[in-house]
């Protein structure tokens, strides 16, 4: 049987109750101020810091981008999950103690502290509100429709936006009433169903086919009983000889192990170590100790996923070759609406068919919970960008002589209708996705990241580890990165490839064919990293160099600095005000005259009604020496707190070199 029944539908109505009830709840501890709605007032433990991590990475790229790159590829997909590892620990043990030390809420703001100036952090944050939609966002919702258009039984249009839409809905309400508490709260709760799941079709999948040894004698013939052929009369879609292999030859198409090697890990870094989607949730521990462990936590549970999610999409492969390996355009469009191909059924077919009545609907209601859980990190995160790094850029003359009160209203409530902006982008680039050429969503988001993503990683680590990189560098190489990032982004998607087998000819010009099919995505991201790398360094050197006043607690190498940090801007002429009107503030409760009805309903709306007295707090611009007792106890580590931390990521870390060691 392979649809649902009342069962199911009753388990996936008590999951939504359930997980809504916990969201709900925990967003009445949310304190309706920014460091409340966007950092959860700093006081997270380590746990929830890293299952939110863990739980913001799920998605649709673990559960249907990784299980259906597995059955397309094998356990090459496993690099990017291992390798974070790695870079997990590099976040925890270098990034983090910058980041918490200067006090930040984004990642673009920590630029413009680093650097001084403007243009980088809103470059910066429009890039990133972009890479949301194009990669986290659509491909998430994407992710949900397909999965709600299987088990109903009907591929169309219509099917496809309204459960986009019907998802939207649900992740929306954690991110706009609750902020990042609910949020996080919500990923912990979230990611024990998400791993429960896992484990059970895990088992179920290497009962069915008869133990892992099965899928490595059964994978390399999993083929469609309808073939197709290339122009060169090769057959299309035929399992890599590769599948049990990390590290490949150089020519091989998806994952050369140049690309494996260092281009996963320049991605990787941007994601772990930069993106304000992951970042932000280490920046809300208590101290450095809890950002540690929650980055540990997290790196355990990344190295689940290759015995979870990708031999369980090979399995897939062999148990519904027709449909998960179809390679006839004209069926997969049957199949899943795709032409390109239908391996992100993968993970979908094994719980259709695996498994029993009614607990059909809890696995199904898990995946819901990855894909929300993805949502509402990325929705918080977009927001917190646009509202402390792009509505507070334009706004800044205009908040001069308002009351703090309603300069903190209106940070709320740009920060919530944001949301709906970026949804509504989203939805309308989900065709793209789509129709994408190879039809795997992983493949998909990391091939645009790597075209844009680089220069970013280049940037923070030279800011984070020179001290001698200054604005012109940083901001001269971010753009030559673009414009080198973005002419190969266009030659990836300015042309439609017909699916292999279509008879169709390859619209592409000869020598977009010869960069494209010739020069693997990760590969370019490995020449983009140096180029904007050697820019930067260049460009820093013959211009003048940022004074040692302006860095402390700034750079790795004065993370402990107690000095007073001296604005960049205010050594300039013409300079800004030294500080933003957005950090450092809360509500003025008191003496704030009177309020139109309208005002009121919007205060009331957004969650920040007026407290009790005794509740109430007036503005608080935080002085040098509070800034100094603050970091200082975010950075003091109790020695056997911080031996145990240290004896867990070396654990790890070994664990991960073995695993990598013995599939390489």
């Amino acid at each position: 049987m392979t649809t649902l029944v009342w069962q199911d539908y009753l388990a996936i109505v008590i999951f939504v109750i359930f997980v809504l009830g916990v969201g709900l709840f925990s967003s009445r501890r949310s304190k309706a101020d920014l460091s409340g709605y966007f950092l959860a007032s700093r006081s997270m433990h380590w746990l929830p810091v890293g299952a939110s991590m863990f739980a913001s990475n799920v998605g649709s790229s673990l559960f249907l981008g990784v299980a259906g790159s597995g059955a397309a590829g094998g356990v090459g997909v496993a690099a990017y999950e291992l390798s974070a590892i790695y870079v997990l620990i590099f976040l925890g043990w270098f990034f983090v103690p910058v980041y918490l030390s200067s006090g930040v809420f984004t990642m673009p703001e920590y630029l413009r502290q680093r650097f001084g100036g403007q243009r980088i952090r809103v470059y910066l944050a429009v890039l990133s509100l972009l890479l949301y939609i194009f990669t986290k966002i659509s491909g998430d919702l994407f992710a949900g429709a397909l999965f709600i258009q299987e088990v109903v039984g009907e591929s169309s249009p219509t099917v496809l936006y309204s459960s986009a839409l019907g998802i939207l809905a649900m992740s929306g309400l954690f991110t706009i009433v609750g902020g990042l508490t609910a949020v996080m709260w919500t990923d912990f709760v979230q990611t024990i169903l998400i791993l429960i799941g896992a484990v059970v079709i895990m088992i179920l999948s290497y009962i069915r086919i008869g133990g892992f040894g099965a899928i490595v004698d059964q994978f390399p013939y999993a083929m469609p009983s309808k073939l197709v052929y290339n122009s060169e009369n090769r057959t299309c879609g035929l399992p890599t000889p590769y599948a049990f292999h990390l590290l490949r030859p150089a020519s091989d198409s998806d994952y050369p192990w140049t690309g494996t090697i260092f281009g996963i890990a320049i991605l990787g870094t941007w994601h772990w170590c930069t993106d304000q989607v992951i970042v932000q949730r280490t920046l809300t521990s208590r101290n450095i100790i809890h950002a540690k462990a929650g980055c540990v936590f997290t790196s355990w549970l990344k190295i689940l996923p290759i015995w979870l999610l990708v031999f369980p999409g090979m399995a897939a492969r062999i148990l519904f070759p027709d449909e998960v390996a179809c390679v006839d355009p004209e069926e997969c469009k049957k199949i899943c609406g795709s032409p390109a191909g239908c391996s992100n059924l993968a993970f979908i077919k094994l719980v259709m068919n695996l498994l029993p009545i009614g607990f059909r609907g809890c696995i199904l209601a898990v995946i819901l919970a990855a894909i929300m859980s993805s949502l509402t990190s990325v929705f918080n995160s977009a927001s917190t960008i646009f509202t402390i790094d792009i509505w507070a850029t334009l706004r800044r003359g205009a908040w001069k002589n308002k009351p703090s009160r309603q300069v903190e209203i209106e940070q709320v409530i740009v920060g919530r209708m944001s949301v709906f902006v970026v949804v509504v982008v989203s939805v309308l680039w989900i065709p793209i996705i789509q129709n994408f050429s190879n039809s795997q969503l992983y493949v998909y988001a990391q091939s645009i990241t790597s075209f844009l993503v680089p220069p970013i990683t280049a940037v923070f680590l030279l800011a984070v580890f020179w001290s001698r990189a200054n604005e012109p560098g940083a901001f001269w190489g971010l753009m030559l990165g673009l414009v080198v990032g973005m002419t190969r982004f266009i030659m990836e998607f300015g042309y439609v490839i017909p699916p292999c087998g279509s008879g169709l000819p390859d619209p592409r010009p000869d020598f977009i064919k010869i960069i494209v099919g010739n020069f693997n995505f990760l590969n370019f991201s490995i020449l983009l990293f140096f180029l904007t790398l050697l820019t930067n360094i260049a460009v820093s050197y013959i211009t003048a160099p940022i004074p040692a006043s302006c860095l402390h607690r700034l750079t790795y190498q004065t993370r402990n600095s107690l000095e007073l940090r001296v604005p960049i801007q205010n050594l300039r002429d013409g300079a800004e005000e030294s500080s933003d009107i957005t950090n450092n503030q809360t509500p003025d409760y008191d003496n704030q005259g009177e309020t139109s009805a309208m005002t009121s309903a919007f205060v009331r709306l957004c969650c920040m009604h007026k407290e009790s007295n005794a509740q109430a707090k007036t503005v608080a611009v935080e002085t040098h020496e509070e800034h100094m007792t603050r970091v200082k106890t975010f950075m003091t580590e109790d020695p056997k707190e911080k031996r145990l931390v240290d004896i867990s990521a070396a654990a790890v870390v070994l664990t991960c070199t073995f695993v990598y060691g013995f599939y390489g």
